[in-house]
């Protein structure tokens, strides 16, 4: 995951630079390094925010965490707020990862749905430190003291949830309209949905035994309460 996590990063800003310049160029490796160092960073941040909240964890607390000063991290993040924001990134990037291969599956809408609500359920077990963090959400900075590049980006953020949730209420329609499912409001319907998985960031504890088959196990045990409600029976 830290290799992964790291390319991407280092991929974020290579992107942004080619685009700035016109030109595609191989990351160097001090930029490769760059990248590892900054998720390095937010790993200890996500932890840090997971364990404290985010109004109890300093910078202090994440350079202590990562046996580093506090200056090394100001050299990749002007702010508290906008690291935090970037760990809410990364875990909604693995949430929309992790739910791409199940918007192709195959059956009927009740069928992609399960699908989707499962592999949805297999992230928040997998990255559950990180998306403790996305649960703490933006709701932490809508009414507080923010500049303005900052709300830009809570809006951003804001946005990304919305599309990821608008992937759930497609296939909600599509059952409704195949017949396999039954929702009054399919917006509602999600919102309950994604809500009762979510709750699992407050009852689950990663074990050291944790498997990917256990965790899918799991994630079954999750789904199908919450999915049955909504399955029209022949």
């Amino acid at each position: 995951m830290k290799i992964r996590l790291a390319k991407a990063l280092n991929k974020r800003e290579h992107m942004d630079q080619s685009e700035a310049s016109g030109s595609v160029k191989v990351p160097s490796r001090r930029k490769q390094n760059k990248a590892q160092r900054k998720f390095e960073i937010i790993e200890s941040a996500a932890n840090c925010f997971m364990e404290q909240g985010y109004h109890a964890t300093s910078i202090d607390d994440v350079a202590r965490r990562l046996g580093s000063t506090k200056g090394q991290i100001y050299h990749y993040y002007r702010s508290k707020t906008d690291l935090f924001f970037d760990v809410h990134r990364v875990g909604m990037g693995y949430l929309f990862e992790a739910l791409e291969p199940a918007l192709q599956a195959p059956g009927n809408g009740a069928d992609r749905l399960r699908t989707m609500l499962l592999a949805h359920a297999n992230a928040m077990l997998k990255y559950h430190t990180y998306e403790n963090v996305v649960a703490q959400g933006v709701q932490v900075h809508r009414f507080g003291k923010t500049t303005p590049d900052q709300r830009q980006t809570i809006e951003e953020l804001i946005h990304d949830r919305d599309r990821f949730e608008a992937h759930f209420k497609v296939q909600v329609e599509a059952g409704i309209k195949d017949g396999s499912l039954n929702a009054s409001d399919p917006s509602i319907a999600v919102k309950v949905l994604l809500g009762g998985l979510q709750w699992s960031i407050f009852w689950y504890r990663p074990r050291e035994g944790d498997t990917d088959d256990s965790r899918d196990k799991l994630a079954h045990a999750m789904v199908e309460p919450l999915l049955n409600g909504l399955m029209i029976r022949g």
